[in-house]
């Protein structure tokens, strides 16, 4: 591994986890301290119902996901990977930074939920185009047969952001007592992302362009926005990438926020008891993930990919009983088992999406691909399981919408292209294109060795 290659994975990897971070200690602060704080009125007679509103506070930054993938695949595919991935990052901080500093609904009344909203709304603008630019830049960086491993790293970002905000809230439940928590102790995570967007950017300002990005610069600087051609020409691609991406989200959010909040709120655990055992889903999600990249470059993408989503519709619902008994480490293990399944269906995704698309509107693709797929899986996954858990009084039916779910995203799956895996990632049909308006013209190979000189050893 190149001394650039390696400079880019931890930037990806660094820049992911931050940003994820940031989304998650979002996530988690709406599992114990949102409704109260500043959905009160809402929750005033029924704490569920302000529970509730948590949850759908939690999901309506998704909504915006689309919009921040149209606005940065655009910037990405027309001026770069690179800038896009610091905008993203600068965008996210801010928000997360303003909520740890944002008054209660009993200090400002109702222009606290309304700021908050608002925060949200930024914060699901910024995540939207986060993924696309660090998936793209990992495996525009990979050699061909290490594209799954290459992909894993930004993937791995969420597990690593997950285990990152839940440490956080579990040292300061631990150290403080309920009352400084509830009054301040929340808050300072949010404000620890000031330090993280620091470090995050020192590590991305070091980071090279893509080279796929710098090849097709030089062929096509007159060319027009990618977008209208993205929908011209490759809505199969995007509707695919919407639903195989669908349960992975939904269940992943499951790991993320209601988990721990269904053990506190419904079984009655400690709360540092249900955020160990989100640690131990955070550990078993890194390892798997890791693990589905990699074997995603031996057996496919395709077969990894529909192996994880074909153990998450075994143990959808039977890992519900095993959580019910309220027991620690039951209640961890059912969550470490279901990463098994999160893991193989999450780790191929970069490399499968980057593949599944032309060079020229790739970031656009994936982008918004991965955005629409989080709408209808993770968006409402916490509020939907909150509704299903308060009309049946059955666990089991939140395991059976994981499992339907799971289902519609396996199909998806069964329907890309095996030979997209392996093909060329590089700019043959802007090359061609090119090559097409400037006839008799002297043009250069698609990738000229003055051009990628690091990455040379790649195009064998």
């Amino acid at each position: 591994m190149s001394r650039e290659e390696r400079k880019v994975l931890a930037g990806t990897l660094v820049g992911t986890t931050i940003e994820w971070y940031d989304f998650f200690i979002y996530a988690q602060a709406a599992a114990f301290i949102l409704a109260t704080h500043y959905f009160n009125p809402a929750g005033a007679e029924n704490p569920a119902v302000g529970q509730i509103v948590a949850w759908a506070s939690l999901g309506i930054s998704f909504l915006f996901r689309p919009l921040g993938a149209i606005v940065a695949g655009h910037i990405g595919d027309k001026y770069g990977r690179k800038i896009t991935l610091v905008l993203t990052l600068f965008g996210m901080g801010a928000a997360t930074t303003l909520i740890g500093l944002l008054p209660t609904y009993q200090q400002i009344g109702i222009a606290a939920p309304i700021i908050l909203l608002l925060l949200r709304v930024l914060q699901g603008f910024s995540a939207g185009g986060e993924w696309g630019g660090a998936a793209l830049m990992a495996v525009e960086h990979a050699p061909n047969h290490k594209r799954g491993l290459f992909g894993a790293y930004p993937q791995i970002g969420v597990p690593l952001g997950m285990l990152l905000a839940t440490l956080f809230m579990f040292g300061l439940t631990s150290m403080l007592t309920p009352e400084q928590f509830e009054s301040w102790g929340w808050r300072v995570p949010f404000l620890f992302s000031v330090v993280l967007i620091g470090v995050g950017y020192a590590i991305r300002r070091a980071v090279d362009e893509s080279p796929v990005f710098v090849a097709m610069q030089q062929r096509a600087k007159e060319s027009s926005a990618p977008l209208g051609q993205l929908f011209r020409t490759n809505k199969r691609e995007v509707t695919l990438a919407a639903l195989i991406f669908a349960a992975n989200n939904a269940a992943g959010y499951l790991v993320i926020a209601f988990f721990a909040s269904y053990g506190a709120k419904s079984l009655g655990m400690e709360r540092s008891e249900t955020l160990i055992a989100s640690l131990v889903g955070g550990v078993g999600w890194l390892i798997f993930t890791m693990l589905g990249g990699w074997m995603s470059d031996r057996i496919g993408r395709k077969l990894t990919f529909q192996l994880g989503y074909g153990f998450i519709i075994l143990w959808a619902i039977p890992m519900w009983f095993m959580m019910d008994t309220g027991s620690l480490p039951l209640f961890a293990a059912a969550i470490f088992i279901l990463t098994i399944g999160l893991g193989p269906s999450y780790g191929p995704q970069s490399a499968m999406y980057a593949e599944m698309f032309p060079a020229r509107v790739r970031y656009s693709g994936i982008s918004i691909g991965y955005a629409l797929g989080s709408i209808i899986g993770g968006a409402f996954a916490p509020l939907v399981a909150q509704l299903l858990l308060n009309e049946t009084g059955q666990s089991w039916t939140i395991g059976l919408y994981i499992a339907l779910l799971s289902i519609v995203s396996f199909t998806a799956v069964c329907f890309v292209r095996k030979s997209d895996q392996g093909r060329d990632l590089h700019i043959e049909e802007v090359h061609e294109e090119f090559i097409a308006k400037h006839p008799g013209e002297d043009v250069p190979p698609v990738l000229p060795e003055d051009m990628e000189p690091t990455n040379a050893q790649h195009r064998a």
